[in-house]
Order: C-alpha cells, then structure tokens, then sequence
C-alpha cells in the first residue's frame, strides 16, 4: 500500500539518521527530500509546503531543549506533521443508541461506493443490527450488486425496482429498517459527478426527506489531490459526515487522495485495500503513518520526546544559558540520568571533555551526597554560592556528613558548568547534545 511513497520518506529518513553530523544544510536537504516524496505521492503543494515549514521550524525551536537528540527530533515532527495532514486522532463511526443509525452514502460513479456499503455492512454486523437499502434507481443491477455482495453475510437487503423515485424507496426501507428493529440502515444512493445539477438536487431532496445520521462519502484513491474538490462539491449538497477511501491498495496517488480528503475536515473512518468484502480496514492517521515510515523504533522515539514535562524544558533551557543555581544543577542531573540524556550536560564538566562509562557512574554515585550538601544550603546560598566562605563550608559540611573537600568540590564542578555552558550556549553545546549520534 502506498508502497512508492512510503519508500521515499523511508529514505529520506535513513538519509538524516545516518549523518555523523546534522547541520542547517542536511536538514535543509531532508526537507528537499520529504517534499519530493509527497509531491510525487500527488499531495498537494500547498500543503506539502506548509508541512515542511512547520517541521523546519519544529526543529529551530528544539534547538533550545536538551535531552533529545535532533536525529529522533527530525523523526518526531516527520512523524507528527504527516499525521496532521492525515487528519489527526483516529476516528470512528459514531453510532447513537437506542434509535435507528441512517447513514446515506455518496461518491462519483465508479468510486467503489456499492461494494463499499456492502464491506461496511459486513464491518458493522459483527457488533450490530444492520441492514441494506437500494436507493439507486438509476444504474441497472446496482440492487442485484448488492444481493451478491451481501450473499450468505445474513445482512437484510431492501429492494423496489417498481419505484422510480430513489426518495421514495430510501423512505420505504427506513420504515422496513424500523419493522426489523434494526441499529444501523446503509443507505446506498446513484453514483454523480459533481457537475451533474439533476443528481445533485436528487441527493439534496434525499438528505431533506431522510435526515440521516450522518453522510458517508466514498472517493477513489486514483484521483489523488482531486479528492478536495470532489468532497467539497458533496459538501455543498450535503454536509459530509465521513469519508471512506477506495482502492487504496492500487494506487500511486493514494496519498494525495487521504491528505486532500483530510484537510476538509470530514474523518476518514475506514480505506478500501481490495475487492473482497472483508478487504476493509479502519483508518487510523498514527497506525497509517507508522507504516509509511517503516520505523519500527517510532513508539520509543515519541515517547521518549514527548516524555519531557514542560518543566523539565524550563529547567533545561536554562541549564542551556547558564542561567541556574545549584540546586537547578543538581535536579538536572537527576533528570537526564533519568530521562537518559546525559550528552546535553557532560561537556559542562570540568575540562569540557565527554565522560567515559566509568566516569558517569561515579558522577552518579556522588549525586546522593551531593543533594545532601545542597539541602544543608539556605536559601540565600542555594541562590549565590559566591557568598559561601569558610565557616559556611565548614557548616554544610556538618549538616550534611560530607567532608569540607566535597563541598568545595561540588561547588567547583557546579562554577564550571555555568562558565563551560555559557562559552557553549552559543551553538557548541547544541551541536554536541543534538547534532552527534
């Protein structure tokens, strides 16, 4: 499915993950490569470009939150921005209680929209009462389609080929829904083209004499962007509740055709991928967009980014200009042991040089007695070291069972960092706690 498409955005992305070093110019280039993938995929230009620019200024303002690696930031906002224009949080049909669910669906000739109801009714009767109206008077052996489709599913069909009305049968196989005591009754109407007035009145006059539950629109994959158009037009007649996508199992522009459909608001509740009945499946924007990637790593990279509070962010960005006291300093090297990134830090330490394995685990041990030192701190000493003298350090170091050397140590590591982050904050400590792999 979408399998071209789907190839290029995986090779954009093994392009920027594979960098030793990300600057403005790779991403720039990942951005290139992003565009080119989804504008082939036939999404909109417009759109296309808007994505981008929000992930490039995604990525700018990461540039101030430590703890995350600009590799799995590029990952994040791909993966969130094409959810955005997939339509967001998976939706589904909602389904009221207690009263008969009419639900009349709608689409240009040839969109699939017969075999469509049919593959819903088969989804549907799992859970629910349901039955079938043939509402299409026009197109000759739509209603025997429907018999076939629905041949040994149990699903009852309601038919009228005496009547050349499609209000006047759809009326009729809702008070037959009504006498079967039914849940949900799909309405199946004439395939038009948006062009055709006669139609399209016809389907207003449906809708005023009916008063469904909702509309279902069905369109074609093959159509690609063109969807907009064709939802919008529908969308005048009758307000579309849902779409369903078809034939998305064969096309090139199946991207096109979800995004397009998206962005008018209506969910996209389910996507045809084959001709057989039970070849439906339920779209969910975040499912969909995962395969697409291909990045079986994806769930861990999302929550990893999203499992910095805001503020755990705050404190980070002012880590980040040393702008922090030593209680702050002592409270973020309990995060990052935590939320596993140390990178942003270790070149903050004395002599600016990275920690081995060996080192860490000793900067870690002392993190207990470290705290402990802070805590016998006052308030006004938390906030200005520089103010701590002698008789302070020996004190703190009473108060908190440390030596008076582990004092001045802490101290000291704490001076450093701010002066090192400082120099650094200009760029140097963002490449090394987001740029390296």
């Amino acid at each position: 499915m979408l399998e071209n498409l789907s190839e290029r955005l995986q090779n954009a992305l093994k392009f920027i993950t594979r960098q030793a070093y990300i600057s403005e110019k790779e991403i720039a280039e990942y951005l290139r490569e992003i565009q080119r993938a989804l504008i082939t995929g036939d999404v909109d230009v417009k759109l296309v470009s808007q994505l981008t620019e929000e992930i490039r200024k995604e990525l700018k303002e990461a540039g101030e939150e430590y703890g995350v690696s600009l590799k799995d930031r590029v990952v994040y906002s791909t993966y969130q921005g094409l959810i955005r224009i997939l339509g967001g949080e998976k939706k589904g049909l909602l389904i009221e209680s207690n009263e008969l669910n009419i639900f009349v669906f709608m689409g240009i000739q040839g969109s699939g929209k017969t075999t469509t109801v049919g593959k819903v009714a088969n989804y549907l009767k799992k859970n629910r009462r349901v039955g079938v109206i043939a509402g299409d008077v026009f197109r000759p052996g739509a209603a025997d389609q429907l018999k076939q489709l629905l041949e040994n599913t149990g699903i009852p069909l309601y038919t009228d080929p005496s009547k050349k009305s499609s209000v006047e049968v759809i009326q009729e196989g809702i008070k037959w829904a009504r006498n079967l005591n039914l849940e949900v009754v799909l309405v199946d109407t004439a395939g038009r083209h948006r062009t055709e007035e006669t139609l399209m009145d016809e389907m207003k006059q449906i809708i005023d004499a009916v008063n469904p539950t909702a509309t279902i629109l069905v369109v074609d994959a093959m159509i690609g962007q063109q969807a907009r158009v064709q939802a919008e037009a529908f969308h005048r007649v009758a307000k579309v509740g849902y779409v369903i996508v078809t034939k998305l199992d064969g096309s090139a522009k199946g991207g096109g055709a979800l995004s397009a459909v998206a962005s008018v608001g209506a969910p996209i509740i389910f996507i045809g991928v084959g001709e057989g009945i039970e070849e439906l499946e339920e779209f969910d924007p975040i499912k969909f967009t995962s395969r697409l990637l291909g990045r079986p790593d994806l769930e861990s990279i999302v929550a990893k980014v999203q499992q910095m509070s805001k503020e755990e962010r705050r404190r980070m960005q002012k880590i980040a200009h040393g702008k922090f006291t030593i209680e702050e300093f002592i409270q973020q090297l309990e995060s990052v042991k935590k939320i596993g990134s140390l990178q942003a830090l270790l070149p903050s330490l004395p002599g600016g040089k990275k920690l081995d394995k060996k080192e860490l685990e000793e900067v870690f041990t002392r993190l207990k007695k470290w705290k402990a030192i802070v805590n016998s701190m006052n308030m006004e000493e938390r906030e200005d070291v520089t103010i701590i003298d002698s008789s302070r350090v020996r004190r703190i170091a009473r108060g908190s069972g440390a030596s008076e050397k582990e004092v001045r140590e802490l101290i000291k590591q704490y001076v450093a960092a701010k002066k090192a982050i400082k120099k650094f904050s200009k760029g140097t400590l963002r490449n090394i706690a987001h740029l390296r792999p």
